[in-house]
C-alpha cells in the first residue's frame, strides 16, 4: 500500500468531472487499499479518487480510521437515492487541510454503489456516516466544501485559506 499525495484547493483536478469505475476486481483493489491507506495516515474519515488526482467515481469510507476493518466502506459509482431530515454539523476536508466550518446535510440517506468487485448494493447511513458520504460523493461530482458557503461565509473561509497559504501553513503534497 501506498500513501498518496492529497491535492489541495485551488488544483483544477478538484472541480473536475469525474468518470465511472468500469475496472473491477484485481485491478481496482491497489487503488481501494491507497485510498484508505492515505485516509489513514492523513488522518481523515474518507477520501475520494479526485482528491488524489485520479479521475474515477470511487471513493472510501471508514469511521473507524483504521481500527475496524468491517468499518470500511467502498463507494464506486455511487448515487443518493434519497435522503431525509438536515443538521448543520461542522466539517472538515483534507484538501481543505486544517480548516473546518458548518455545512448543513442530510441526516440519513439511502446509498447505492458499487463494492470492489462491482456487485451493486444498497444500505441506509445515518449521523456522521451520513455526513461522510454525502462530503465524498460531492468530491466526485466536483463539488467542494467552499461551494456549499453562502458569500459571506464564503469570503471569510476563503480569507482563511489565503492566510494560511501566506504563512506557508497549507501547501499540497501533491
Amino acid at each position: 500500500m501506498a500513501v498518496l499525495p492529497i491535492l489541495v484547493y485551488g488544483d483544477p483536478r478538484l472541480e473536475a468531472t469525474n468518470q465511472p469505475v468500469e475496472g473491477f476486481g484485481d485491478e481496482l483493489r491497489p487503488l481501494i487499499e491507497n485510498l484508505f491507506e492515505t485516509g489513514w495516515q492523513a488522518p481523515g474519515l474518507g477520501l475520494a479518487a479526485p482528491q488524489v488526482g485520479i479521475n474515477l467515481r470511487i471513493a472510501t469510507v471508514d469511521l473507524s480510521v483504521g481500527k475496524d476493518p468491517e468499518a470500511r466502506v467502498v463507494l464506486a459509482n455511487p448515487e443518493i437515492i434519497s435522503s431525509r431530515g438536515k443538521a448543520s454539523l461542522e466539517e472538515g476536508c483534507l484538501s481543505f487541510p486544517g480548516l473546518f466550518t458548518t455545512i448543513e446535510r442530510p441526516t440519513g440517506l439511502r446509498v447505492r454503489a458499487q463494492d470492489e468487485d462491482g456487485r451493486w448494493r444498497e444500505f441506509d447511513a445515518e449521523g456522521l456516516i451520513a455526513q461522510t458520504v454525502c462530503h465524498e460523493v460531492d468530491h466526485l461530482d466536483g463539488v467542494l466544501l467552499v461551494h456549499h458557503l453562502r458569500s459571506m461565509k464564503r469570503r471569510l473561509f476563503m480569507r482563511r485559506v489565503e492566510k494560511m497559504r501566506k504563512l506557508g501553513v497549507w501547501q499540497s503534497t501533491a
